[in-house]
This record gives C-alpha cells, sequence and structure tokens, in this order.
C-alpha cells in the first residue's frame, strides 16, 4: 500500500511539473534608463521640432529614444501653466524610465516656466542638471512686440512681475546643477548678459544666433559634457 502511495505522489508530481514548466513567464520588469533621461523644453514661437538635432545626437552618444522626451506645450500661456503641465511630463517620464531624476535642456522662453517648475512646484527634487540655452532669465526688450498679444511674452519683458519673482532670491535652487550657455550677438536676448544665471556655470559660445544656438554642434558638445 505505502509502494502504492509513492509511485501515486511521484506521478502527481510528475504531472505538477508540467504544468509549471507549460505556464507563460512573468514578464521582467523594465529596465531602469541607463542615463538621466533628458526633457527638452523649446521656447517662444517654437516646438518640439527644434530639438530634432540634438535628439539625433544624443541618440548617436548611447541614449536611446525612451531617454529622450521633447516636451510640447501652447507657448502663448503663462509660464507659470506651462510649469504645472512640465510638472506632469516630468514625472510621466521618470515612470516611463524607472529613473529617479531627469536633466532638463531648455531653450530662450523655455527657461521661464522650468525655473518656475524647479523654485515653486518642488521641482528640484526631480531634476539632477538644469542646462539652459538662450535662455531668456532676466527678460528681453525684445518682449515689447508680443507684449500685448500674449501672457507669455508679457512675462518675458524685462522688469515683469513674473520675472521679479522668479529671480528674487535664489536664482538656482536646490541640489541641481545649473548652467548657461549664452551668445555674445544674440539678436532675441537683448542685453545678452540676460541670458545669465547667478550660481549657475555661465558660458560664452560665442557668436551664435539665438535660433541656433539649441541646434549648434558645438553647443551640444559641451551640453552633453555638462550633463555627463
Amino acid at each position: 500500500m505505502q509502494r502504492h502511495t509513492r509511485r501515486i505522489a511521484t506521478a502527481l508530481s510528475a504531472v505538477a511539473a508540467s504544468l509549471l514548466l507549460s505556464l507563460p513567464l512573468t514578464a521582467a520588469p523594465a529596465r531602469a534608463a541607463t542615463h538621466n533621461p533628458v526633457v527638452f523644453v523649446h521656447g517662444l514661437s517654437s516646438d518640439a521640432s527644434s530639438w530634432d538635432d540634438w535628439i539625433a545626437d544624443f541618440e548617436a552618444d548611447g541614449y536611446s529614444s525612451s531617454e529622450l522626451d521633447a516636451f510640447s506645450y501652447d507657448w502663448t500661456q503663462s509660464n507659470a501653466t506651462t510649469a504645472q503641465q512640465l510638472a506632469t511630463e516630468v514625472k510621466n517620464v521618470l515612470a516611463r524610465t524607472g529613473a529617479s531624476k531627469v536633466d532638463l535642456v531648455v531653450h530662450s522662453m523655455g527657461a521661464l516656466s522650468s525655473r518656475y517648475y524647479l523654485k515653486n512646484l518642488g521641482g528640484t527634487s526631480y531634476v539632477d542638471d538644469f542646462v539652459s540655452v538662450a535662455g531668456v532669465n532676466h527678460g528681453t526688450s525684445v518682449a515689447s512686440w508680443c507684449a500685448w498679444l500674449y501672457t507669455s511674452c508679457k512675462e518675458m519683458q524685462t522688469g515683469s512681475s513674473f520675472l521679479t519673482a522668479l529671480n528674487s532670491g535664489d536664482e538656482t535652487p536646490g541640489a541641481v546643477s545649473y548652467a548657461s550657455y549664452w551668445s555674445d550677438c544674440d539678436s532675441a536676448v537683448v542685453p545678452n548678459s540676460s541670458a545669465l544665471l547667478s550660481g549657475a556655470t555661465n558660458v560664452d559660445a560665442g557668436c551664435i544666433s539665438h535660433t541656433d544656438m539649441n541646434n549648434d554642434p558645438g553647443v551640444y558638445q559641451q551640453v552633453r559634457g555638462f550633463i555627463a
């Protein structure tokens, strides 16, 4: 009787093992990002495609497409509204990639919403490096042509209440590493020194036009080196 019982137990064990082997394997969790994902923020009268050249450069340097996110938004709205949307975008990128922080690379007016996010919406907890490329950090006199049309443009005027609040106190808050790349012949950022940030690594990129600053190969190499 015991021998018969042992045979049944052995047979049942074999069937159970066979069933387990036939079950589909559970999918492995998504692999965490190799690099900090880079979130790109465009400026006034632009869109996400303005980063196409640099995204291709990052991919050539080993970044995966999932680690590169060109954030798109309505550039006519308040920079504070854009900052709130950017906060959601960053959290979505982190959830998708499994990374703990992102790097922010921004152009022109994109610096204002991004810095608002860092200063007022807890962004310093989610951002490792911040890079401003031709950022209108302290405003520009050129914004007077569109200030009566768009809220964002009004906020970009030198001396606006938005900029006064944004630049009060610490211009580079938190443990984030900050850099600002600026051109000494930028006709859209007037004066050119408006692009500089107190507490940041400020780099004169030379005589490069405003619209070329965020697709220039030389500036790319410097930005890539900074966030590396």
